[in-house]
C-alpha cells in the first residue's frame, strides 16, 4: 500500500516502531563513544528519549488522532524526557515538525519535507557551537536530499526510503569531517541512533507493526517490581518526607471547559501544598507529580475538573530500589522563596553530600552513564523555590538539557553554567557568596572560579584504539584532562603520575582528589605519599567521592 499522505495514526505508529528499533540498538550505539571509557550512554540516552514521545502518545488518551495532535504530544514528551546532547537535539527535530503539523489533519511528502527542514533548523539552534560530523550533519545532509529528490509521484514510502538511505551515507562520513571519529575509528553516535530511528520507520511503512520491530537481546521490558523495604516505616515512625503523588486527571465538560482550562489553576493550588510540581496539559487530561504531606487535598481539588485516570500515592520514607530515599531528602520538604538558588548535578555519596555542604539547593543525581532528563531539572527548578537559579551540570554532556529546561520553566531566571566536570561544580560552589544580592556579580564569580580550576580523569579502558598518539589497550588505566588523552598503563600510579603532571601543581596551592568505588586503599596511600614528595607546597584534601566511572578525579585549584 502507498501512502500519499502522512496522518496521526501512521505518525504514531512509526514513532513507535523507530523506537523500538532503536531501543534494540541501543548499546550498539553506546559503544560508539569516541573515548574508550565506560560511559558511552547516547543510545540509552536517544532511546530514553523517544520513549518519552510514546509514552506522551500513549497516555494522552485524546480522540484527536490528527497529525498536528499527535506530532505536539510526541514532542512534548521528548521535550520532558530528553537526555544527553544527542537527546536534546532529537527532541528539538521533533519540536520544529511538530510546529510545521500543527494543525494539520494530514500532511503531503512536500508538507513533510518542509516540516523535517525546520526540525532540523530548530536542532542546529539548539547548540551553541554546531558541530559537523554529528548528528546534525546526518540529519541535514539526508533531510536536503531526500526533499531534492520529491516529484510528483512521490509517497510517504518513497521519501523516508531516500531520507534513510541518505542518513546510512552521510553517517559514514562523519569520521571525514570530525578528527576524533577518525582518530578513533567510529561512526558519530547520535547520527548512528537517528539512522536505526529511520529504519523502524521504513519497517512500520513496510508493513510491520511496532511490535514486530526486531528487538534483538536489547527488546524492551517491564521493569522489575520495585522491592518495597517496609521495615523503614514502622508504627513507631513519624511522616517526614511526604508522598510521591502522581496522577492522570481528565477534564471533564460538566466541570469545566477542557479545551479553554489553564494548568495554572492547579499548579497555583499545588504550590500551597507541596513541591517538586510538574504539571502540563496534553489534549483534556492533565499528568501532575508533586511531593506534599496532604495528597487527599490534592485529589479533591482536582476533582473539580475532572475525574483520575491513574493515581499513584508513595510513602517517600519507604525505600524502592534503594534509590527514592536519597531523591526525597533531596526534595520534598517545602521551601519558602527565596531570591537565590543552586541546583547541581553530583554521582556519589561523598560528591553529593560535599556539594550539599558547600550550598547546593538542590543535587540531581547524575553524571556519565546516568544523564538527568529536563524533567529532572524542573523538578529541581520547582523544588528551590527560587528567583534566581544557578545551574552547575558538571558534564559537557547534560548542559544542553538542562537549558531546555530552563527554556520550559518560566517561574524563575535560570542561568546554566558551563561547568564540564565535577571539578567545575566543585570550584564554583567552594566560591559561592550571594553577599552581594547582583545575580550577574554571582554569576561571574562562579565562572571565574571554574576558570581557576583544572580536573583530571582516571578510568579503565573498554576497547583498543589510539587517541592524542596514546595508545590504549582494552582493560588499561587511561587519565585525560578534558579531551586531551594522557597515558594510558596497566599501572594505576603511573596513569596518576602522568595526570599529576600535567595539572600544573607548582602553580597551585589545592589539590582536591575524590576517590571512587574502584579506588583501594592501598593505591590511595601510595597516591597520597607520592603527592606528598613531589608536590610538598600543595595542600592535599583526599575525599571519599564514591562516584562510578572513575577511580580518581583530580581538582587542581
Amino acid at each position: 500500500m502507498a501512502f500519499r499522505f502522512l496522518d496521526g495514526k501512521l505518525f504514531a505508529r512509526m514513532f513507535k516502531g523507530g523506537a523500538a528499533r532503536l531501543h534494540s540498538k541501543a548499546d550498539t550505539v553506546n559503544k560508539l563513544n569516541v573515548f574508550p571509557v565506560p560511559d558511552g550512554d547516547t543510545g540509552d540516552n536517544m532511546s530514553m528519549t523517544m520513549e518519552g514521545g510514546v509514552a506522551a502518545v500513549n497516555h494522552s488518551e485524546s480522540s484527536d488522532e490528527s497529525l498536528g495532535k499527535v506530532s505536539e504530544q510526541v514532542a512534548h514528551g521528548m521535550l520532558l524526557g530528553a537526555r544527553g546532547n544527542s537527546g536534546v537535539i532529537l527532541s528539538q527535530l521533533f519540536a520544529g515538525m511538530a510546529k510545521v503539523f500543527d494543525g494539520c489533519e494530514k500532511a503531503d511528502v512536500n508538507t513533510v519535507g518542509k516540516a523535517l527542514k525546520l526540525g532540523v533548523k530548530q536542532a542546529y539552534s539548539a547548540v551553541v557551537t554546531p558541530t559537523e560530523g554529528t548528528i546534525l550533519t546526518v540529519a541535514r545532509e539526508a533531510v536536503d536530499y531526500a526533499c531534492s529528490r520529491i516529484t510528483p509521484d512521490s509517497t510517504v514510502e518513497t521519501f523516508f526510503e531516500d531520507l534513510s538511505r541518505e542518513m546510512n551515507n552521510s553517517l559514514q562520513r562523519t569520521p571525514e569531517l570530525l578528527a576524533a571519529l577518525r582518530e578513533a575509528g567510529v561512526i558519530d553516535s547520535g547520527g548512528a541512533g537517528l539512522v536505526y530511528i529511520m529504519e523502524g520507520f521504513n519497517q512500520i511503512l513496510g508493513g510491520m507493526k511496532p511490535e514486530e520491530i526486531d528487538q534483538g537481546e536489547s527488546t524492551p521490558r517491564a521493569p522489575a517490581p520495585a522491592q518495597i523495604d517496609f521495615s523503614a516505616f514502622t508504627e513507631d515512625s513519624e511522616l517526614e518526607f511526604g508522598y510521591c503523588t502522581e496522577l492522570l486527571l481528565r477534564l471533564q465538560k460538566s466541570k469545566t471547559d477542557p479545551e479553554t482550562f489553564d494548568e495554572r489553576i492547579i499548579i497555583n493550588y499545588l504550590k500551597k501544598l507541596g513541591n517538586s510540581i510538574v504539571c502540563f496539559k496534553q489534549g483534556s487530561i492533565i499528568k501532575l507529580h508533586v511531593h506534599t504531606f496532604t495528597p487527599d487535598k490534592v485529589m479533591a481539588f482536582c476533582r473539580k475538573y475532572g475525574e483520575f485516570l491513574t493515581v499513584k500515592i508513595e510513602n517517600m520514607s519507604v525505600q524502592h530500589n534503594e534509590t527514592v530515599p536519597d531523591e526525597s531528602r533531596n526534595a520534598v520538604k517545602s521551601r519558602p522563596r527565596t531570591p537565590f538558588a543552586v541546583v547541581t548535578v553530583a554521582n556519589g555519596k561523598g560528591i553529593v553530600k560535599l556539594f550539599e555542604d558547600l550550598g547546593a539547593d538542590y543535587v540531581v543525581r547524575g553524571g556519565q552513564t546516568m544523564n538527568p532528563s529536563a524533567e529532572d531539572f524542573l523538578k529541581a527548578f520547582e523544588t528551590v523555590n527560587a528567583d534566581h537559579i544557578f545551574v552547575l551540570p558538571n558534564n559537557s554532556n547534560i548542559i544542553l538539557a538542562a537549558r531546555q529546561a530552563a527554556e520550559i520553566f518560566d517561574d524563575s531566571e535560570i542561568y546554566v553554567l558551563e561547568s564540564r566536570t565535577p571539578g567545575d561544580g566543585f570550584a564554583a560552589l567552594s566560591s559561592l557568596n550571594y553577599e552581594s544580592g547582583d545575580p550577574e556579580e554571582i554569576l561571574q564569580t562562579l565562572n571565574d572560579a571554574m576558570d581557576s580550576v583544572e580536573t583530571g580523569m582516571l578510568t579503565t579502558a573498554i576497547r583498543d584504539t589510539n587517541i592524542n598518539q596514546v595508545e590504549i589497550h582494552n582493560g588499561d588505566y587511561i587519565g585525560f584532562i578534558g579531551k586531551e588523552m594522557l597515558a594510558s598503563d596497566v599501572d594505576k600510579l603511573v596513569v596518576c603520575d602522568k595526570i599529576l603532571s600535567h595539572l600544573g601543581l607548582n602553580e597551585r596551592f589545592s589539590l582536591t582528589v575524590f576517590t571512587g568505588v574502584g579506588a583501594d586503599s592501598e593505591t590511595n596511600e601510595a597516591l597520597q605519599q607520592k603527592i606528598a614528595e613531589a608536590y610538598p607546597d600543595v595542600e592535599l584534601y583526599m575525599i571519599d567521592g564514591g562516584q562510578e566511572v572513575y577511580d580518581y578525579i583530580f581538582v587542581a585549584e
